[in-house]
């Protein structure tokens, strides 16, 4: 028998050769051994969240969920129920439990394994630079991380580690996000139950799911409590109160607070070019763009509005389909029968197999019809509810022939639906309203005039029903929206507002054709000699290319482009003039914006600011500013702007006044102000947005209807401080209005995304056998009508702001008819704005007031003014 003395040596001789061996591992694998020091400075894998300027959460890109979270963040309970569970002593041990680890190996040699082994540090060396196979030398390997890591961190580094990175399931990593994914509440707002919960998924994350196994869910939140309780961390009665609580989760997503799909991709995109995929998806940005929440809001209700009201205009094309519908054997069995196919109630489970798929788009969701009446229907919703839709919400649906003509008025509902229609639905103030999922597409832009900031961008009707983001990806034809960068050119040319120009129809040889081209005015009224002034507000065709002729395409592409325009995409014809040129709503608004600033090409940006995780902040925007002497900018800026432009007198003042511990704090240079380009004089700018200002509120108002201008529905928002241009393409394919404030500059588009389609006109056949045209489809009633409920909103938070006049402009009584100076004070004459020496010089030598009186088109009606 061996002594006592002899088992102790044997014993040491072993210890000795294991550590000798132990020793010997650890040089062979040291080489091996990933390095621990990036958890020293550890970027988190968090998705990527786009922000509205007010800090409302428009969306979030990443697969992975983690909100990162510092120790003093989580709950005290929480910790608890982590350090019961996974690792009792993890305060007490060097990264590896001897007593955990010693009881693991007697559990293998004994067949009980009960686990027990692997600490928290273990966890996280695991977690951080080892994959989960089972073998002893992954095993090893994690034991000599655990201990560099217990080297290089501290307890709390090593937990908060933990806590942050741990899968949890559902995508979710780390307990800031487990919070949010399965009770939609911050760590700080858990209940003890809902805690010991979360604590128990480290151990089996699927299996134990509290949404997919609430039943495992519960057994392991016992044994979590259980532990709790034993480690004196809770009391007798919170274990039981917390035993009783039933499990309550449910899946939550990111808390979107304002939905605009079309500005988070287009976000979206930017952070990839910035810092590619990757990176943008796990770097944990937080990119806040520079909308703002009320105005975006406004943009999309104003799109989705303007789309659904041109769509019933033109008629309803019929249900998506019908269920069972009678098939030729059923027409077959006679008249009896199709009776009874056609009252036969559509069942609850037709109705639900029919909804299941269809999707929702804004108001508009997916019905089945269930009866129909005199002058009303029964429509059953998705979720089984009945409601009713009266005639009121029936009597539009026309039935659709094309885009240019509409059948009847419907009589009865029978004439618009039959029983098992699958439709949508809208429901509104007075009721559910009969609806269709639109044809037609549309998009709207808003930018700070002064440095570009977008404020708003709608790119369709549905992200989800369409991607396609016609702001920036839609090169249309602009129509009429071109005439003022061709009268800007004018201008620059020698011409004044008060400059004579023949309105008289253009008959030219194209010898390249062999046809003759003959342009002509939408109306096709032409009324001879005309100020300049008058023809942009009436939007005469003739009269831009007899301007574009005189100053000549090699001046007028390159003047265009300082607007911004690409010039391959001005065409090098005459019929530029008319607006044959494709552009982006975007780069439309973009080149107007300079009308409104003075004379300054912005450049449009989304980001406003770009922070990690942590709020730190790493990109911050630097626009150019609008102005000649910015340090008045910023004077005026920031006693005269609301708080809706905040940003920009923000911004001057930081890049005026930057502090530089901020800068130093945040990594940033400090920035100087950059000044935008000028393109076109002060004056210039001035004078166009006085002509622009005569589309809307009319050249000579109180003369004549048809002195109005196009754009004359402006006049709603009873601002006289507005500009704007109205545009109609070729056979109406495309419609436009372009308009501004001092400070903010919006386009709004409407048109097929079939370029061979047209919008057309609302024409049907009336009762009376006859067909009947109630209006035709152009910029003014098709596109402005957007733009002036979308300004309604954005104007009301603006305070009215007069156009500053520029030095070197005077102004001078004119005889409205000759353009000459005058000495009355009558209707027959007006003041007009001319640059300093400009001005005419010559008086009118008889009275021909009477020519303004009585001259002109008789046309009276609205739709008279079409452009």
């Amino acid at each position: 028998m061996f002594s006592i003395k002899n088992l102790l040596k044997t014993g040491v001789v072993l210890v000795f050769a294991g550590i000798l061996v132990l020793a010997g591992i650890y040089l062979s694998m040291r080489s091996n051994l990933p390095s621990v020091e990036s958890l020293k400075d550890l970027q988190w894998q968090t998705p990527m969240q786009i922000f509205s300027a007010d800090g409302k959460l428009i969306s979030q890109f990443g697969e992975k969920k983690r909100i990162p979270l510092t120790l003093e963040e989580m709950p005290q309970q929480l910790i608890n129920a982590i350090l019961a569970t996974e690792d009792d002593r993890f305060y007490l041990h060097f990264g590896v439990d001897p007593i955990g680890m010693g009881r693991a190996i007697l559990g293998q040699l004994t067949g009980q394994n009960k686990g027990g082994a692997s600490t928290i540090t273990m966890q996280v060396a695991r977690n951080f630079f080892l994959t989960r196979e089972q073998t002893y030398v992954r095993k090893i390997r994690e034991i000599f991380i655990s201990f560099h890591i217990e080297s290089l961190l501290t307890k709390d580094e090593i937990l908060t580690l933990y806590m942050n990175k741990i899968s949890l399931g559902h995508r979710s990593f780390g307990f800031g996000a487990a919070a949010q994914v399965y009770y939609g509440k911050e760590t700080k707002e858990l209940t003890l139950a809902q805690i010991a919960v979360l604590a128990g998924l480290p151990k089996a994350p699927s299996t134990m799911n509290p949404i997919s196994r609430p039943d495992r869910a519960m057994q392991r939140r016992t044994v979590v409590l259980q532990r709790m309780y034993s480690a004196d961390y809770i009391s007798a009665e919170e274990l039981s109160a917390a035993n009783k609580e039933p499990i309550t989760a449910i899946k939550h997503g990111a808390e979107i607070e304002l939905s605009a799909p079309y500005i988070a991709e287009m976000a979206h995109q930017e952070m990839i070019d910035r810092f590619g995929k990757e990176a943008a998806y796990t770097g944990g940005y937080k990119v806040f763009t520079t909308v703002t929440s009320s105005l975006q809001y406004a943009a999309q209700q104003a799109v989705v509005n303007n789309i659904l009201a041109y769509d019933q205009r033109h008629g309803y094309r019929g249900p998506l389909s019908t269920l069972r519908p009678v098939d030729d054997k059923a027409q077959a069995t006679g008249i009896d029968d199709l009776n009874t196919v056609a009252s036969t109630p559509i069942s609850d489970d037709e109705v639900i197999k029919a909804l299941a798929s269809m999707s929702s788009y804004h108001s508009l969701v997916p019905a089945v019809v269930t009866a129909t009446f005199e002058r009303a229907a029964q429509v059953k919703l998705q979720d089984g509810s009945e409601v009713q839709i009266s005639w009121q919400g029936l009597s539009w649906a026309r039935a659709y022939i094309n885009d240019d003509k509409q059948a009847s008025p419907p009589v009865t509902a029978g004439d618009v639906l039959t029983l098992g229609d699958v439709v949508m639905v809208a429901a509104t103030e007075s009721g559910y309203r009969l609806s269709q999922l639109p044809d037609v597409s549309s998009a709207l832009i808003s930018l700070a005039t002064d440095n570009g900031a977008i404020k708003a961008a709608v790119g369709g009707f549905s992200f989800e029903h369409s991607q396609f983001n016609r702001v920036t990806q839609a090169k249309r034809q602009v129509g009429s929206n071109i005439k003022p960068f061709i009268y800007s050119a004018a201008l620059d040319s020698g011409y004044t507002l008060a400059s004579i120009v023949n309105d008289a129809p253009i008959n030219q040889w194209d010898r390249s054709s062999g046809v003759v081209w003959r342009p002509k005015n939408s109306p096709p009224v032409y009324n001879g000699e005309i100020r300049l002034r008058l023809a942009l507000a009436q939007s005469k065709n003739v009269i831009a290319v007899r301007l574009l002729r005189d100053v000549g395409l090699d001046k007028i592409i390159p003047y265009l482009a300082s607007f911004g325009f690409d010039p391959d995409d001005l065409p090098r014809n005459e019929s530029l003039a008319l607006g044959s040129a494709s552009l982006t709503p975007l780069e439309v608004a973009t080149g107007f914006a300079t009308f409104a600033n003075g004379g300054f090409l912005i450049q449009p940006y989304l980001i406003e600011r770009i922070e990690d995780s942590f709020g730190k902040v790493l990109f911050q925007a630097n626009p150019a500013i609008a102005c000649d002497r910015c340090e008045e900018a910023i004077t005026k800026i920031t006693t005269e702007e609301n708080d809706i432009f905040d940003d920009i007198a923000g911004k001057i003042d930081m890049l005026e006044n930057y502090d530089s511990a901020v800068a130093e704090d945040n990594q940033l240079a400090p920035k100087t102000v950059n000044k935008a380009q000028r393109v076109i004089s002060a004056q210039n700018a001035f004078l166009m947005t006085e002509a622009l200002n005569s589309a809307i509120w009319g050249a000579d108002w109180n003369i004549k209807p048809f002195w109005q201008g196009t754009g004359f529905r402006g006049r709603a928002l009873k601002r006289r401080d507005i500009a704007g241009k109205t545009g109609t393409t070729n056979q109406a394919k495309d419609a436009w209005f372009s308009g501004y404030s001092r400070r903010l500059v919006t386009t709004s588009w409407i048109g097929f995304d079939n370029p061979s389609r047209k919008l057309g006109q609302t024409t049907y056949n009336s009762n009376l056998g006859k067909e009947q045209t109630t209006g035709k489809e152009f910029g003014a009633k098709s596109a402005q009508p957007a733009w002036i409920n979308f300004m309604k909103v954005a104007l009301a938070e603006l305070p009215v702001e007069p156009f500053e006049q520029p030095e070197a402009l005077m102004s001078v009584r004119i005889d409205k008819v000759s353009g000459k100076l005058s000495t009355k004070t009558d209707r027959s004459s007006r003041f007009e704005y001319f640059e300093l020496g400009t001005a005419p010089t010559e008086y009118i030598s008889q009275d021909i007031s009477s020519q303004i009186l009585d001259g002109g088109s008789e046309t009276n009606s609205e739709d008279g003014i079409f452009d």
